[in-house]
């Protein structure tokens, strides 16, 4: 079966499309604009400063025409008129608190960030008169765990026992309330928008620096020729390259704009038999890297953390069209060479495999 995340088919999609991302100077936001700005795209970003050198946004940024707007997505008042300005025909929302561990230490930011930085989003589209196309990017932890070895569906129930997971199942009720009040079809031609939101596995890929993440934690290690310390060895996780939900986002975001009745929710995973524990993936990373060694540092006094972790994507493949490119091992070698790279090389090969991806 021949992909539809193809150059030519996005770039009907995008080209000359105006689209704002909030959460562009993060990990999947950086390698989004770049796509976008390859579709032909004009791009418009919406984030906090991002204050890492080593981030991939600092690489790619000075690359790509891009009007980048450096606030916080709480404040209603300037998203809502950053949106008014920008009039966009799609809305990417990547914008959040991310992370399983930190959000342990700050969880009422977490969920203010989270839950109350999506209606901001939702509701600043009631004062944008023109048709637009939202995609709000959630994560595969909105599901309520049962720890067991089966893959979550989309209408499986929503939950979270860690404040991000249930913070990100409460953005996804969010999407549904406005979805329902104010931009169900009924009405779609008073408001014009479809909204849908997009859930995807454990993204991995060069550029990813963030804290409390294991690529970055392996690179790290590797480098310096240490032991990488691992929690949780066992654990099992729909691990997937960044291009893999990308392509959905952007399939997704296309399709829904031309048919609203699509489904408003979409997993984004790997296939059923290519779901790894964590250490399969720390092995195979230091099999590419060609040295390495990594210990066992689980601590039964750490934070919960899902177990077992799955994704059932038979809705993105039979009704998008979408289905994973990379297995997990060719995953894992994409990222790698990316870390290998020299760093002024680093926006010329990031854009060779968003364009070696269209190519799949």
């Amino acid at each position: 079966m021949e992909s539809l995340v193809n150059g030519l088919n996005l770039e009907h999609f995008y080209k000359g499309k105006k689209v704002l991302v909030t959460g562009h100077t993060g990990f999947k936001g950086a390698w989004l604009i770049t796509w976008l700005n390859l579709l032909g795209a004009e791009i418009k970003g919406y984030a906090l400063h991002q204050f890492s050198e080593e981030s991939i946004y600092h690489t790619v940024a000075p690359h790509i025409p891009h009007e980048s707007i450096i606030a916080d997505i709480r404040d209603r008042q300037k998203l809502t008129n950053e949106i008014a300005k920008f009039q966009p025909d799609y809305i990417f929302h990547l914008a959040a608190q991310s992370l399983v561990r930190r959000s342990y230490a700050i969880p009422s930011e977490t969920f203010d960030v989270n839950v109350t930085g999506t209606a901001n989003l939702l509701e600043s589209l009631l004062d944008l008169k023109k048709k637009c196309t939202v995609l709000v990017i959630t994560t595969d932890k909105v599901y309520e765990n049962l720890e067991q070895d089966m893959p979550y569906k989309e209408t499986d129930r929503l939950g979270g026992h860690d404040p991000y997971s249930a913070s990100k199942a409460c953005s996804e009720i969010v999407v549904q309330s406005f979805s329902k009040s104010f931009f169900d079809l009924e009405r779609s031609k008073e408001f014009r928008k479809s909204i849908a939101s997009a859930r995807a596995g454990n993204v991995i890929g060069g550029g990813d620096w963030n804290q409390d993440r294991i690529i970055p934690d392996i690179i790290k290690h590797l480098r310096n020729g240490t032991q990488i310390p691992i929690r949780n060895p066992h654990s099992i996780r729909p691990w997937q390259h960044v291009l893999e939900p990308l392509g959905g986002y952007l399939l997704l975001g296309g399709l829904l704009d031309k048919n609203p009745t699509i489904p408003r929710s979409i997993n984004f995973g790997p296939e059923l038999d290519d779901h790894l524990e964590v250490k399969k993936l720390v092995e195979m990373a230091i099999s590419n890297w060609q040295s390495g060694s990594w210990s066992n540092i689980s601590d039964a006094n750490e934070p919960h953390e899902a177990g077992i972790l799955k994704l059932d994507i038979r809705i993105a493949k039979n009704q998008l069209g979408w289905f994973p490119k990379l297995n997990c091992s060719q995953a894992i070698q994409w990222t790698i060479e990316w870390y290998r790279q020299n760093r002024s090389s680093l926006f010329d090969f990031t854009l060779q495999q968003i364009i070696n991806y269209q190519l799949l």
